[in-house]
């Protein structure tokens, strides 16, 4: 595993910092707005979790999720990083905003 060496990213640019592709594909990155992300495949969806910005530690926690996204793999070639990749960026795109209960 190689990691990018650090940048700065505008505001509407995107970075994978590490992708494994293959049925049990996953990996992680950056967006340009400070957040980061991490990326894998679940019973044959993508599913993308954009974490909050500045985190604490290395492993983020389930409060530091602020948005998802999950789609089907229909037409991605799991073995090929740009299939991949495009697909990952598409889904940090459309990431939703999780609800938070009010404590």
């Amino acid at each position: 595993m190689t990691l990018a060496a650090d940048r700065e990213l505008g505001a509407g640019q995107f970075v994978l910092e590490d992708i494994t592709t293959g049925v049990h594909a996953s990996g992680f990155g950056q967006v340009g707005d400070g957040r980061s992300f991490s990326f894998q495949v679940e019973r044959q969806q993508l599913r993308v979790e954009v974490y909050r910005p500045r985190l604490t530690g290395p492993v983020p926690l389930d409060e530091d999720v602020v948005a998802v996204s999950s789609r089907k793999l229909t037409d991605v070639d799991l073995t090929d990083r740009r299939s991949l990749a495009a697909a990952v960026r598409d889904a940090v795109a459309d990431a939703q905003p999780v609800a938070r209960a009010s404590r």
